[in-house]
């Protein structure tokens, strides 16, 4: 990966978190209750969305919106089974996945949608003059795509192996007709196959969406036509998260995603369904560049055994988190538990002992010293995670404090955090988060090159991993997922990765229910109830 790769790769995988990570789960409103026939549905985002071209879109903000209005080749069930959209057929094979689309498919202009329109929305992301954010996050930048109008078919190809391609292009917004002519209306418009059109807006404030009428080509053949279904959308802009409770309480919002402190007050509301989604890993990482405390194993293991981290999860998650078992994001495509069993059990003395082995002895005022070097580590991590990441950071300093470690906390932005990480590497452990869909877009972060000319950030050197992950990247299916999870497993054994705790979600909502993707609404699953 170049720099420019590594770069882009490193700025958005947080925000790709919440758009890519997970399979729908339900969200309530008032199961069973009575459709409300041709009513709104309003749901918050944290941001504007700015350019609308679903290209550039890489944060929540912005895929949560062009969601309503573009579809996928494929979808995803709740229970994680991928599904016809676009596509009603597929083959895959190691190297290429052939789509043949459904018939009678139009996009938002009238204009049938073609497959040498599908086939140029992947090239559109890997050409490098499109500076697509989602080249080599979403799209491999080496993948090639190949349209046959005739025959309805849209071939997706890498030249080598690649486990995940099938998945990949569920999460690839198709633009069509006047769209594809002049990508510069994207901006501000919407051109797609998708259920609801962008109908006007107000930049800051609403993104307000329209019904289309014949749509039947949904996720699994779902249409927008059924009982309760809204005949509009609206996407607010809501920054402040006790402003969207508010708003939700008092009926301006039908849907909020809530981590902060007003999840509690939603939760206990009666007039608010609820439902817990898993969010991202919260995880200790240590650097291991030359000369870097982390660089011997044997220290690494020995911090994580000072630390209690299932108390830790606690503390960080204020008690809403849920054990980590895999690290992408939850569901994966390859479901385990590799964490359990693979990080180090919670033993003091056994840290202290430890410690002492690898030559880090107790100096006069309780901090270890090594060669007239004090065992002093810079610890880093994001205040955009919320005050969790200060209470993870304040519990890590209090409990190596005990055997003999000093501790340096320095909270930074989001940019900062990941400038340090990938620029500067001026630190020795990160409070991390890593928001992926899949175990193969992890690959580049704990192996190969790092800065310039890569992403692996801490300079994780482990063959195990490295020799796992080139056998997985060849296969499909069961097959592979076995030598990912071993994969994974190989990183936790290691200290190389120790993830805490899964970060959850509340999703509320009030007079409507809808399926998840992610944190995307699902637009044909929205019902609205009368209330």
């Amino acid at each position: 990966m170049n720099k420019t790769g590594a770069v882009a790769t490193l700025g958005v995988l947080g925000m790709l978190a919440a758009a890519c990570g997970s399979s729908p789960s339900a969200s309530g409103g008032k199961p069973g209750g009575a459709p409300a026939e041709n009513a709104t549905f309003t749901f918050a985002i944290s941001a504007d969305p700015g350019s609308l071209d679903p290209a550039m879109a890489v944060d929540g903000a912005t895929r949560a919106t062009v969601n309503v209005a573009y579809d996928t080749l494929v979808s995803i069930t709740p229970d994680g089974k991928t599904v016809s959209n676009l596509a009603e057929k597929w083959d895959v094979k190691p190297t290429e996945v052939t789509f043949t689309l459904r018939k009678g498919i139009t996009c938002s202009d009238g204009s049938p949608l073609t497959a040498s329109e599908v086939a140029a929305n992947f090239t559109q992301i890997t050409d490098p003059a499109s500076k697509s954010p989602l080249r080599g996050v979403l799209v491999p930048p080496d993948m090639k795509a190949e349209g046959d109008d005739a025959a309805g078919t849209v071939t997706l190809s890498m030249p080598k192996a690649y486990s995940f391609i099938l998945e990949n292009a569920r999460d690839v917004f198709i633009v069509c007709g006047k769209g594809m002519k002049d990508r510069s209306i994207l901006a501000k418009q919407t051109s797609g196959t998708g259920p609801y059109v962008l109908s006007d807006m107000v930049a800051g404030d609403t993104y307000n969406f329209t019904r289309r009428e014949g749509y039947t080509w949904g996720p699994g053949g779902a249409t927008n036509s059924e009982p309760g279904q809204p005949a509009k959308i609206v996407a607010r802009v809501v920054t402040n998260e006790q402003t969207a409770a508010n708003m939700l309480l008092s009926g301006q919002l039908n849907l909020g995603m809530f981590s902060g402190t007003d999840r509690a007050r939603l939760e206990a509301h009666p007039s608010i369904s609820k439902r817990v989604i898993p969010f991202v890993n919260a995880d200790v990482i240590f650097h291991q560049a030359k000369g870097r405390v982390g660089a011997d194993p044997a220290v690494r293991k020995a911090l994580l055994q000072g630390l209690n981290l299932d108390e830790l999860a606690q503390v960080s998650s204020s008690k809403t988190g849920q054990p980590a078992k895999v690290m992408p994001m939850q569901p994966t495509p390859c479901a385990g538990d590799n964490v359990a069993g693979n990080r180090p059990a919670f033993d003091a003395a056994a840290a202290d002992a430890a410690l002492t082995a690898a030559g880090w002895k107790p100096g006069p005022d309780g901090i270890r010293v090594k060669d007239g070097k004090r065992l002093t580590l810079d610890f880093i991590y994001t205040n955009s995670l919320g005050p969790g990441a200060q209470a993870a950071a304040e519990y890590v300093a209090d409990a190596w404090k005990k055997v003999g470690v000093e501790t340096k906390l320095n909270g930074l932005t989001a940019a900062k955090l990941w400038d340090t990480l990938d620029r500067t590497g001026t630190w020795d452990v990160v409070w991390n988060t890593i928001g992926v869909a899949l175990p193969s877009q992890l690959v580049g972060f704990y192996s190969g090159p790092s800065a310039p000319k890569g992403a692996n950030f801490s300079k994780v050197d482990n063959k195990e991993y490295t020799d796992l992950t080139n056998q997985a990247m060849k296969l499909t299916g069961a097959p592979a997922c076995e030598l990912w999870n071993k994969a994974e497993a190989a990183l936790i054994k290691n200290a190389d990765v120790t993830p805490v705790v899964e970060l959850t979600m509340l999703v509320a909502s009030k007079d409507a229910t809808a399926d998840l993707f992610g944190t995307l609404v699902m637009s044909h699953s929205i019902r609205m109830t009368k209330k």
